[in-house]
């Protein structure tokens, strides 16, 4: 299992250590590409809207004084509308670049400014549609999952991409705020494996929580005033939830305490906090992780032990030459700026069409009823994919 020790050390060798060899950009021009978020592949223009929610509640578990906060981008189906949306904030992209050791071949200013394809001010198309929640990796900024929310919302799909305050290297809040991991100085400084190990559950476990409130103050309950003002386009009868590392096991995590959601998918996260043994009440579960790390008789032991607990549809499917990051935008930007990782040979550009590839139809067969072939079976078109049946 991946304890935060082992997690931060792995980040780094897999990613963003990233070795620039000779058959790729040298660090000053690698500095000075433009990059940018791939098309989305669904049919419809995408809009953005940023939302503060605080959950007055529930005390934040890093800063008990303090409480719960969260960052939320809303990405939704639309017609053409005004600005194109930023990637980060100038600080977030600093704080993100320095606590995984890029700064000296990615400026902040590039990673800041990478051209994204949602549009602010943007009116939604009609209809109602299924929201699905997204959760990003232990220390990064809700940005990083920008490639999977925007192909998504092109696809119909209204999506809320979560920061959980003092879970990443920085998120900026209003008010000039720009919180960073006490999270991180907190499980680093557990006495012990197993003790990381708790920490991290509870992290899952209280993410779960947070994604809870965010479906509530989206779908518009009794007792609160709805948080978006579009929200009466959201179907609350079709309500998914997903993430990467830490932010795969909260889909898990929320699925066991929250009825509402129908379906989740885990993007190469050890499930810290475990899936309950009564199981997520015959609802669907997609694995999707690395080969590595991920197939049976690998080095995270949770993927096993929870999969017999899975009882409803479920698919585990590992991706050949990928990382830990494989899941998420830091590839298919890297990849733009000529940098490699030897030891994660995936092409950037096919880490973020397998991604969204997989996720998508996942959605789209058990959200909207959409039988898709894509997951029954080992696909020609995907040969880095391998469905596991242990």
């Amino acid at each position: 299992m991946r304890t935060r020790r082992d997690s931060a050390a792995l980040l780094l060798a897999l990613t963003l250590a990233l070795p620039v060899t000779a058959a790729t950009m040298s660090a000053p021009a690698a500095a000075d590409v433009r990059l940018a978020i791939p098309h989305p592949t669904g049919r419809y223009d995408v809009g953005r809207d940023t939302l503060h929610l605080v959950d007055t509640g529930r005390r934040d578990p890093w800063v008990p004084t303090a409480a719960r906060e969260l960052m939320v981008s809303v990405y939704f189906p639309a017609r053409t509308g005004g600005d194109t949306a930023p990637y980060m904030t100038l600080e977030e992209a600093r704080l993100l670049l320095e606590g995984q050791k890029l700064d000296r071949v990615i400026k902040p200013g590039q990673l800041a400014g990478v051209g994204t394809n949602a549009h602010l001010s943007a009116r939604p198309v009609g209809g109602r549609h299924p929201l699905v929640v997204l959760s990003p990796g232990f220390t990064l900024n809700r940005a990083t999952l920008t490639t999977l929310a925007e192909d998504l919302a092109s696809k119909g799909y209204v999506v809320a991409l979560v920061d959980h305050a003092y879970e990443s290297f920085g998120t900026s809040f209003p008010g000039g705020r720009t919180l960073t991991c006490v999270a991180c100085r907190t499980v680093e400084s557990a006495p012990s494996d197993d003790a990381e190990k708790e920490l991290m559950g509870k992290a899952a476990a209280g993410r779960a929580a947070d994604l809870s409130f965010v479906i509530d103050r989206l779908t518009r309950p009794r007792r609160s005033a709805p948080a978006w003002k579009h929200w009466q386009m959201i179907d609350p009868r079709r309500i998914g939830a997903a993430g990467h590392s830490l932010g795969g096991n909260a889909a898990a995590s929320v699925m066991a305490t929250d009825r509402r959601v129908r379906a989740g998918a885990n993007l190469d996260g050890s499930f810290f906090d475990p899936v309950p043994a009564k199981g997520l009440g015959g609802r669907p579960f997609l694995m999707l992780g690395t080969k590595a790390q991920h197939s049976p008789g690998s080095a995270d032991t949770t993927w096993p032990r929870d999969w017999p607990r899975l009882n409803g549809w479920k698919r585990w499917l590992t991706v050949a030459d990928a990382g830990h990051f494989t899941f998420i935008d830091l590839p298919v930007l890297g990849a733009q700026a000529g940098i490699t990782d030897p030891s994660a040979p995936l092409p950037g550009k096919r880490s973020g069409e397998i991604t969204t590839a997989y996720v998508g139809a996942f959605f789209d067969q058990h959200l909207n009823g959409e039988h898709q072939p894509l997951l029954d079976g080992p696909s020609p078109a995907n040969p880095e994919v391998t469905f596991q049946n242990p």
